[in-house]
């Protein structure tokens, strides 16, 4: 069974990764209001899998006998300015999600809870990949600069990745 602290801090996780996933979201609909559907589609990619891991986290804390109690989630902004400033915002955020997710691992490893902290490593990893997405966005979008060409040819490749992931799937 998971601590008392752990099962806070989890708790504490699921309604941060919600967050995250309402907060691409809010993203996605900015992206859509301004016509860069391909932006919003990668967003919309995000979002979803934040709520893969809100509802990893939360099956887990179930798996070992804990308590999932549901917390109130923000309202995130609506607006976002440039695409560079909101991409730039996104990977900020992502970066303070492995701080979070690290924080998570510490308390695991403080408590010899071994099968908390061998399940946070995935969460680990995956940090590793958001935030070299989130970065690689970034940069693409300052090569692409203020070049309304280049950014309508960024937007309309990430649109082409998302019709090929849905004819994938």
């Amino acid at each position: 069974m998971l601590s008392q602290d752990l099962q806070t801090a989890i708790n504490a996780q699921i309604k941060n990764e919600y967050y995250s996933s309402y907060l691409y979201l809010s993203m996605a609909a900015y992206c859509e209001s301004i016509n860069f559907a391909g932006f919003a589609g990668w967003l919309r990619r995000q979002s979803e899998e934040e709520l893969t891991h809100a509802m990893r986290f939360f099956d887990y804390m179930l798996d070992r006998d804990g308590r999932v109690v549901l917390d109130t989630i923000g309202q995130p902004p609506s607006e976002f300015g440039s695409l560079l400033e909101m991409f730039s915002q996104v990977l900020e955020h992502e970066k303070e999600v492995s701080g979070m997710i690290n924080r998570l691992y510490e308390l695991a490893q403080s408590e010899n809870d071994h099968a908390t902290a061998v399940e946070l490593q995935w969460f680990i990893q995956e940090q590793v990949e958001e935030e070299k997405s989130a970065s690689d966005m970034v940069e693409n979008i300052k090569l692409a600069g203020d070049n309304s060409a280049a950014l309508l040819m960024l937007d309309r490749q990430l649109a082409g990745e998302s019709t090929n992931e849905q004819a994938a799937e």
